[in-house]
């Protein structure tokens, strides 16, 4: 009777932590990266700041993957402050009051092996800096379309964007970008001109037309920038919040292209 008694306890025990585990799979996992988010404004101040930090922290815990921190100034680039970060991800603006310690510091971890994730006015930073421009890849210029476009995926079987299908619409900003890095750097989003004004004060074409999200390396580092996430509906928008966070998979070392 007592073997009895104890076997059905077991059972019970068994089927009650099974539950638990279907109910809430993920919250058994503990995140295996770690996230710098670099939010300083040292240009135009973007409204949706305060909803990036709570996104960017909500995708870390849903997928278990990485845990964030965020920082609004840059005195966490440091040598010995990036060595506790797989990847460093900058929703920034302005020229960024990095020293040449700093700078150096920053090019070198991600030289190592490290990732880095631009975000819209991350390519609106650190213009003097020339090593910033080949981790970014390209710096903004100018944005004369706000509204609702079609954006082209332009590598439909990156796996960064596949879910995306051949194309996609979403009412954002549209940056343009100039010094674009073409030859080492993959688009894998292009903006479809033919759902704008291309005679609108302000448009530049140029022969790379305009790319809105792509990935590069610097060294061993991995790069995924996107110029969308100017308006807080988009951090909102599920297909920007997977588009984010594969980015930062791939930047980790946790998503194949």
């Amino acid at each position: 009777m007592r073997n009895r008694m104890f076997s059905v306890l077991l059972l019970s025990a068994a089927l009650v932590a099974l539950c638990e585990f279907r109910a809430n799979p993920v919250a058994a996992r503990s995140p295996s990266k770690k996230l710098l988010y670099v939010t300083m404004a040292a240009g135009y101040k973007h409204d949706s700041l305060p909803v990036s930090r709570e996104v960017v922290k909500q995708i870390g815990e849903k997928s278990g993957l990485f845990e964030s921190t965020d920082v609004s100034d840059v005195s966490d680039l440091t040598a010995d402050n990036l060595r506790n970060y797989d990847a460093v991800m900058f929703y920034t603006s302005g020229e960024l009051p990095l020293s040449e310690i700093q700078k150096s510091a920053f090019a070198d971890y991600i030289n190592a092996g490290h990732g880095f994730v631009g975000v819209h006015s991350a390519a609106d930073s650190c213009y003097m800096w020339d090593k910033y421009l080949r981790i970014a890849g390209g710096f903004f210029d100018g944005h004369p379309w706000h509204q609702n476009v079609t954006i082209d995926v332009a590598a439909p079987d990156n796996k960064l964007v596949k879910f995306l299908g051949k194309s996609f619409q979403i009412n954002d900003e549209i940056y343009q970008i100039r010094d674009f890095q073409w030859r080492d750097s993959t688009v894998i989003l292009r903006l479809d001109p033919n759902t704008v004004d291309l005679t609108k004060p302000g448009v530049n074409k140029r022969f790379y037309n305009w790319p809105l999200a792509w990935t590069r390396k610097y060294g061993r580092g991995k790069i995924f920038y996107t110029a969308l996430g100017h308006e807080q509906a988009v951090w909102q928008d599920p297909r920007f919040q997977e588009l984010l966070l594969n980015g930062i998979k791939w930047s980790m070392g946790e998503m194949k292209e």
